[in-house]
């Protein structure tokens, strides 16, 4: 039995023929005219089925089509389809269209260029508790050598800068010092008489009830001056240079700025990271000392104003309790905050990954270890202070 081709045998053929269980399906001729067709399967087909193209002198995705609907409506848990005589692009192109069909065709599927579904892949299993927490400890001292390698490479950096061979440019230096220095007491202004003007009226309130309201001097100025002012400034500085420093390095790693200065033989710890730490290093104990003034002068306004204090008294209280032990104690905090502000900043922009979430992250994480590193530094320091009873 045959089923006859519709379609003008001069251009393309395609016709069935078979009867019982063996049946086939014969295309030949040129396939890229307009007016090709293959006539739907007989709705005897059934047993197995042999697509025939050896007499297919040209085809392209019309023909695909045209099979790939045809094969469709054959039932495959019926009909076993042989595919062999296909092109081989031909038989990938049906495969992929009826991955149904791959399971019918024995050793053809195999040789066509389909590639086998992929073995589903086993359900991770949650680490113990063991497993996590060596994990973690392996990651904490990774990341404590990089710190420690960022650390020395600051150091050579500014070694080579003191022996006259260092790349960095002074022009770098005085701009972030104007960055980070002017532009930044407004906020250490506001936030060391909140911080004071809190101080100096709990403190007041305490002392009022032994009657010794005239030692208000005595507790903002020691506290002011020794602690409270560099603590200050530390936090703001890691709230606004850490983090600005933090997403404008981290930019230009993700930017390839920074591969391209190294291309180009310039260090980055010359270029990027010095002017930052040295420009620090030089406005962090003025804005500590402008802090220490204007939470003073808080505390003379409570005292004062509140309290009855007369300002001769406040200002003989505060001369004397204004040694030069507390002066220094208070700019070697404040110096040591900015470094270590500059430091956490620089760190986590050069660690940056090089997209933009990447760079917020390590913007937040420049905060965070900014400040971390802050409280950590002031009890060691006031630990070491204290012992040596300064």
């Amino acid at each position: 039995m045959a089923v006859p081709a519709a379609a003008d045998a001069d251009v393309a053929q395609g016709r069935w023929s078979g009867d019982g269980g063996a049946w086939s399906l014969h295309i030949s001729g040129d396939w890229r005219g307009a007016g090709a067709s293959l006539p739907s399967p007989p709705e005897a087909v059934q047993g197995s089925l042999t697509v025939d193209a050896s007499g297919l002198t040209s085809w392209d995705t019309r023909l695909a089509s045209t099979l790939w609907h045809r094969l469709s409506l054959i039932d495959p848990a019926r009909v076993h389809v042989e595919l062999h005589n296909l092109p081989p692009g031909l038989q990938q192109i049906v495969l992929m269209g009826l991955p149904r069909l791959a399971a019918t065709t024995g050793a053809t599927a195999a040789h066509s260029a389909v590639p086998a579904a992929p073995a589903p892949v086993p359900k991770r299993r949650r680490p113990g508790w063991v497993t996590a927490l060596g994990q973690r400890a392996t990651a904490a001292i990774a990341d404590g050598r990089d710190v420690l390698t960022f650390f020395g490479e600051v150091l050579l950096s500014l070694g080579r800068l003191l022996g006259g061979r260092s790349g960095m440019r002074w022009s770098d230096l005085a701009w972030q010092v104007e960055q980070t220095g002017p532009r930044s007491l407004p906020i250490v202004a506001i936030v060391s008489l909140l911080v004071a003007l809190i101080l100096a009226y709990m403190g007041a309130a305490q002392l009022e009830l032994f009657g010794a309201q005239s030692f208000i001097a005595n507790l903002v100025t020691v506290a002011v001056v020794r602690e409270t002012a560099a603590l200050v400034t530390g936090i703001v500085l890691s709230g606004r240079v850490g983090a600005a420093f933090a997403a404008q390095i981290g930019s230009m790693r993700a930017n390839e700025e920074v591969d391209a200065l190294q291309t180009l033989g310039i260090d980055p710890i010359d270029h990027l990271v010095l002017p930052r730490v040295l420009a620090l290093l030089i406005v962090a104990p003025l804005l500590t000392a402008f802090g220490a003034m204007v939470g003073m002068g808080v505390g003379w306004f409570v005292a004062v104003g509140i309290y009855g204090v007369t300002p001769l008294e406040y200002a003989n209280k505060s001369l004397q309790a204004l040694t030069m032990p507390h002066m220094l104690i208070g700019l070697l905090k404040g110096t040591v905050y900015g470094v270590l502000v500059a430091l956490a900043g620089c760190r986590q922009g050069l660690a940056a990954g090089r997209s933009a979430q990447a760079v917020g992250e390590a913007t937040t994480a420049a905060v965070v270890q900014s400040i971390v590193w802050i409280a950590v530094s002031a009890s060691i320091l006031t630990v070491i202070f204290q012992r040596l009873g300064w």
